[in-house]
């Protein structure tokens, strides 16, 4: 859907800068759009692949399993339908833990296999489980501590102050999450 969405605003911006006569500058665009697309990977590429490290570290030394152990009552809460052992527990602790440092990129391999076990103990395989739901939702709208991308963004264009934005997407993510969890509770128990 969102690829369709996306589709429609190029054409109609394509059609608009045809009637309009601004081909040159519709060049333009492009062409610069493309560099400075590039330009911005190339620049976050050593962030993401710093912090994916780390998190690939902490995974082998057993840090996030000990993270785990100590997030998993709250877990077990939020997941009631998911076995106490379960391995998606662990995925989705590592999930958690590396959104909550702003890193999307290195939270998503934790999240596809966080999704791939809940999935194996799924028992209507055709439809997402209440955990499955849960976690899109946690997974959505998660605590953010330390936003590290837009960070990096902000002093890839040369913010002042760059830092500044952590307090308010400590308490946006805050709320987020309050308002996502609390409709998925009322979903739950709606349900049954």
């Amino acid at each position: 859907m969102i690829n369709k969405l996306w589709g429609f605003f190029i054409i109609v911006g394509i059609v608009f800068s045809l009637i309009m006569g601004n081909i040159s500058s519709l060049n333009d665009t492009i062409l610069t759009s493309a560099t400075s697309g590039v330009n911005m990977v190339l620049d976050l590429l050593p962030i993401i692949v710093l912090w994916c490290g780390i998190m690939q570290i902490a995974e082998k030394s057993g840090l996030l399993d000990k993270i785990g152990k100590v997030m998993r009552p709250l877990l077990s809460k939020l997941f009631p339908s998911l076995k106490k052992d379960s391995k998606a527990l662990g995925y989705i602790t590592s999930n958690i833990a590396a959104n909550m440092m702003g890193l999307g990129s290195a939270a998503t391999p934790f999240g596809l296999k966080a999704m791939e076990e809940m999935q194996k103990e799924n028992k209507n395989k055709e439809e997402a489980s209440d955990a499955m739901i849960t976690f899109l939702v946690l997974n959505t709208s998660g605590v953010t501590i330390i936003p590290t991308t837009v960070i990096a963004l902000r002093l890839m264009y040369h913010s002042q102050n760059p830092e500044e934005i952590i307090l308010s997407a400590i308490l946006a993510t805050i709320c987020a999450s309050i308002a996502g969890l609390t409709l998925d509770y009322f979903r739950r128990r709606k349900r049954k």
